[in-house]
């Protein structure tokens, strides 16, 4: 690697640690409004993934974090320990069960979409509508 690329590779480093870091604050702050200290942002992103998988079984799960089962169902049973996920029972099969978010849980995954919204509010403020359609096109690569 020549000594610009390993400038570049540092300056992007930085920025993906700064917007990470920008991310945590805006969820925390969140967080901090409503009271809710318990949940780690881990959890809070499964608590979204629950979600926009639309009450998925531990194995949906685990194969959409990338995360093997065991490590899916250890979190996800301190979830339904703090009162955030439910089991229920498939009505088809009897053998599978469907994760679900409780009250709580949905509360909390409306904190983090809000703290989505307010950081794509503030791309809008910072961009113009070219760079904003270059930056998502950009990300979307990465995806």
């Amino acid at each position: 690697m020549t000594e610009h690329q390993e400038q570049r590779m540092k300056k992007i480093i930085a920025v993906i640690a700064s917007l990470s870091q920008n991310m945590a604050e805006m969820e925390e702050l969140a967080r901090e409004q409503l009271s809710i200290t318990e949940l780690t942002t881990t959890q809070t992103h499964y608590l979204e993934v629950i979600s926009a998988l639309n009450n998925p079984n531990i194995t949906e799960l685990a194969n959409a974090m990338r995360l093997t089962k065991p490590t899916v169902t250890v979190a996800v049973d301190k979830l339904i320990k703090l009162g955030y996920v439910q089991k229920i029972q498939s009505d088809e099969d009897r053998r599978s069960s469907h994760l679900h978010l409780t009250d709580k849980g949905l509360l909390i995954n409306q904190m983090h979409e809000e703290a989505h919204t307010r950081f794509a509010e503030l791309m809008q403020e910072t961009y113009d509508a070219k760079e904003l359609e270059t930056l998502t096109t950009l990300l979307e690569k990465l995806i």
